[in-house]
């Protein structure tokens, strides 16, 4: 119990409560769960996990409140997500300090990273919100946008606070109501942002915070037919499990699911900076983010070269405790995934792939906590499980080619579709192969983070989009009133 965030959360009594109905109110069911830090494997604190009748409570506020708040003006609305940025700011060492509690994540990256990433989610969901044509004119029709009622939002452990801004913060643009579930692995983060939504003043019932387990919660919110829209973010698994639970209610479905995405390096790429910088791309988060480009595919007569400048990049990286300040990468998030990583990467040597960097175990001096050795495999065959399955840690495969047409059916060789990278000088090329890859995002020789762009999936890495306008319409339902403009 020694974690600030714990004690905060503990002194305003709202650690073993949920957030329904503007009020903070004890669980129905008595089932627990332990916050266990990734970096001591420590339990840290217990929380309480809800089942349907908390999920029924929520979502009954949020119904009720949906007409008075879907009225609001678009102006009162921003007024609001004004106010959630500007206490998201004020509070952000909070939030940097359950990041690195609750996931692992260096605190020096949760505040460069993390905390301000998410804020920007709120400000650019406030900025759409105020030049948006909810209605336009297509003829003599009325071609309307309206909200579509209320909203179940599902996030991961990962990103945690940024994924539920991601969402939220549209969703309040819109003038939905909604229940958050967030990943009960990764819960504290999630009681800090109700906590700011509180005090920005969200009307009661509008946001609902239910800690839970996808079997209960999860399953309850998809299931529940008061619930008009279901967003959600996970593995692919889950996502197939939300939808079909979705289906005899015909709700609508986002779903922002797995990826294996490829960075495909040209001839022509300045080898240096497409290799350091992907190594450093695919390892962000130590690995665990859906879009990272954890497939390197160079040319063959280049290989030993890429080697040689991968292991460099990757023993620039420093694994280690998070609270310190000279730790880039620090343990994966749980027990769970540890396992996960440390067994798709016994995957790649037994089938053949080239380990030249890391392997499995812990780093050298950490004996405790989940921490992954940065792992490079060359000579990887697009068959081996490494090249199809998505890894989520820092594991990346170098796979080889011979043609340029061959790179593109290699980024393409996988179920997924999430994001992508291409690297090259000549411009048309990196255009005309971007414009080959089958992917929701692709990146052109690292580009800065566009807050604007819209994020999703291709194939099996889900349906509907996030961030920028596109966002925000995934929570609006069109209606066209004909004869408007007689």
């Amino acid at each position: 119990m020694n974690s600030p965030v714990v004690r905060h959360l503990m002194q305003a009594g709202h650690l073993d409560r949920f957030h329904i109905d503007g009020e903070w109110v004890a669980p129905e069911g008595g089932d627990r769960c332990a916050v266990v830090s990734p970096s001591t494997e420590d339990t840290v604190c217990e929380i309480p996990l809800g089942n349907a009748h908390d999920v029924d409570r929520a979502v009954r506020a949020a119904r009720a409140a949906f007409a008075s708040w879907s009225a609001t003006s678009a102006q009162e609305r921003a007024a609001l997500l004004d106010r959630v940025h500007a206490l998201m700011l004020e509070r952000a060492e909070l939030f940097a300090m359950a990041l690195a509690t609750e996931m692992g994540a260096p605190i020096s990256y949760a505040r460069a990273a993390h905390v301000p990433l998410a804020a920007e989610h709120v400000r650019v969901a406030r900025d759409n919100l105020a030049s948006y044509p909810f209605r336009i004119q297509r003829g003599k029709t009325a071609v309307v946008r309206e909200p579509i009622g209320v909203c179940a939002l599902i996030t991961p452990w990962n990103w945690p606070i940024y994924q539920i801004t991601a969402k939220a913060g549209p969703a309040l643009a819109a003038g939905c109501t909604m229940v958050l579930k967030p990943s009960e692995l990764s819960p504290l983060s999630a009681l800090l942002f109700a906590q700011v939504v509180a005090d920005a003043g969200v009307p009661a019932g509008v946001f609902n915070l239910v800690n839970g387990t996808g079997p209960l919660v999860g399953a309850a919110l998809a299931a529940h037919p008061q619930v008009d829209m279901i967003s959600i973010t996970g593995s692919t698994r889950a996502g197939v499990l939300v939808a079909q639970a979705a289906a005899p209610t015909v709700k609508r479905v986002a779903q922002e699911l797995g990826g294996k995405s490829p960075n495909v390096v040209l001839p022509d790429a300045d080898l240096p900076r497409a290799v350091s910088l992907g190594v450093a791309a695919a390892f962000r988060n130590m690995g665990q983010s859906c879009s990272a480009p954890t497939r390197l595919i160079v040319p063959r007569g280049a290989l030993s070269q890429v080697e040689a400048l991968a292991i460099a990049a990757a023993r620039e990286m420093i694994v280690g405790d998070p609270y310190a300040e000279t730790t880039t990468h620090g343990p994966l998030a749980n027990r769970a995934q540890f396992l996960r990583v440390q067994n798709m990467i016994g995957a790649g040597i037994d089938e053949g792939a080239r380990l030249i960097e890391g392997g499995a175990g812990r780093p050298a001096g950490l004996s405790r906590g989940f921490y992954a050795r940065p792992t490079l495999f060359s000579d990887v065959r697009t068959d081996m499980k490494i090249a199809q399955e998505e890894i989520f840690g820092p594991v990346l495969a170098i796979l080889p080619y011979d043609s340029v047409e061959e790179a593109v059916t290699i980024a393409n060789d996988t179920i997924y579709g999430l994001g992508a990278h291409v690297q090259g000088t000549d411009k048309a090329l990196v255009r005309a192969v971007a414009a080959r890859i089958q992917s929701g995002q692709v990146h052109l020789n690292y580009p800065a983070w566009d807050p604007q762009a819209p994020f999703g999936g291709y194939k099996q890495s889900g349906n509907g989009r996030e961030y920028g306008i596109e966002g925000m319409e995934e929570y609006l339902e069109v209606k066209s009133i004909l004869g408007f403009f007689d």
